[in-house]
């Protein structure tokens, strides 16, 4: 019994120090890989101004006359759903793949908008 408490005892009171030391860094890292996809504030206002520049840089063209009113309601049309599945991904915060998908949609309307300035054909397409 006096060997049990001179030299298992402290052993396993270490142990037990050792263990409960590491719990916290184990649920901090996995916090951070957990969040990883998680909205910021950052990524929901950046989306947001680039989908309101898409709408003024149609609106520009239009005024122009660089390109067509068809052209400009097609563009528009498009830009309408891109606002519209943002607003649908915004309800619960935009992760990074969500923001990636409407990133991608805005550039595409991007390049349409300057192939449309570019083709001086006044239709779509």
């Amino acid at each position: 019994m006096n060997t049990f408490t001179k030299i298992v005892a402290p052993a396993l009171i270490a142990a037990l120090g050792l263990g409960a030391a590491a719990a916290p860094a184990q649920a901090q890292a996995y916090g951070q890989r957990h969040n990883a996809g998680r909205p910021t504030p950052v990524r929901n206002s950046n989306i947001r101004a680039d989908i309101a520049g898409l709408n003024r840089a149609i609106d520009q063209a239009t005024a122009r006359r660089a390109i067509s009113n068809r052209e400009a309601v097609s563009l528009k049309r498009d830009a309408l759903q891109v606002q519209r599945l943002y607003t649908q991904y915004a309800r619960n915060g935009l992760t990074r793949s969500e923001t990636q998908t409407l990133q991608n949609r805005v550039d595409r309307i991007h390049v349409a908008l300057r192939a449309e300035r570019r083709d001086r054909d006044n239709r779509r397409g």
